[in-house]
């Protein structure tokens, strides 16, 4: 079961990697999987998602990293060595991504089984602007709800690591509280996005349909800027039976 995980959490990885997708260059973005309830693989800090190998990824012990969340004195020197130490292979010198924290609070939901994070060119365009939160919590068409649902998790610009990941773990926990279902999404103010999902094919098509809507709004600029679907719309095309039929294929 390990390797057809990794195996899966490999070509999600290239995939995210290509080029011509304008998802992630050199080492750019991290992903991961979840190997059972206590580990998961995570790309090792440095590598690059393109040409990213099976050895490339570190299965990390949950559990140490998970306490860092709560450990209010915790330094960067702090971080890595518990990174360092929540290796199983600790003959691997190699150091887990800077955000392995922030995959192991999204692994405490049972439903995501893969992670994948980029740096969207055109998500990114939105992200580093003025109006980073309104623009991505606006729905263009009706495959952006059916992909990304009625609405994502936006998170303010925070430093990346430790930080990030307790506000993910914040934010996250008041989305699901508050709209009474797991997001899909998760947009970083001037860093980028995480796909979030059960299986691969879902959190590429979360990645890809997030860019597309992003190049549509930057695009209509030249049209007097994104005229966004109604609330009464989403909700809509969020509760049709015919879109949630669609929903479960794409």
């Amino acid at each position: 079961m390990s390797e057809q995980i990794l195996e899966q959490l490999v070509a999600m990885s290239r995939f995210l990697g290509v080029p011509e997708h304008h998802l992630a260059i050199l080492g750019e973005g991290n992903t991961s999987a979840r190997l059972d309830e206590k580990h998961f693989y995570i790309k090792a800090s440095g590598t690059t998602l393109q040409t990213i190998q099976k050895s490339d990824f570190l299965c990390v012990q949950m559990e140490p990293v998970l306490a860092l969340l709560n450990d209010s004195s915790a330094t960067d020197t702090d971080v890595l060595e518990t990174l360092q130490s929540a290796k199983i292979n600790s003959q691997d010198n190699r150091m887990p991504s800077v955000e392995t924290i922030l995959h192991a609070v999204l692994y405490q939901y049972p439903q995501y089984m893969f992670i994948g994070h980029t740096h969207p060119v055109y998500v990114n365009s939105i992200l580093c602007s003025q109006r980073a939160e309104e623009y991505i919590q606006g729905r263009t068409c009706p495959d952006h709800i059916v992909v990304l649902g009625r609405k994502s998790v936006f998170i303010p610009y925070v430093d990346p690591g430790l930080v990030l990941a307790r506000t993910v773990r914040d934010k996250v926990k008041e989305f699901v509280e508050t709209e009474g279902y797991l997001p899909k999404a998760i947009f970083m103010e001037n860093h980028g996005l995480i796909a979030i999902g059960p299986t691969t094919s879902k959190v590429q098509a979360i990645t890809l349909m997030a860019e597309k809507c992003a190049q549509i709004v930057v695009g209509s600029a030249v049209c007097g800027g994104p005229k966004f679907l109604s609330e009464s719309a989403i909700r809509r095309i969020d509760t049709r039976p015919d879109e949630h039929y669609r929903q479960k294929l794409l």
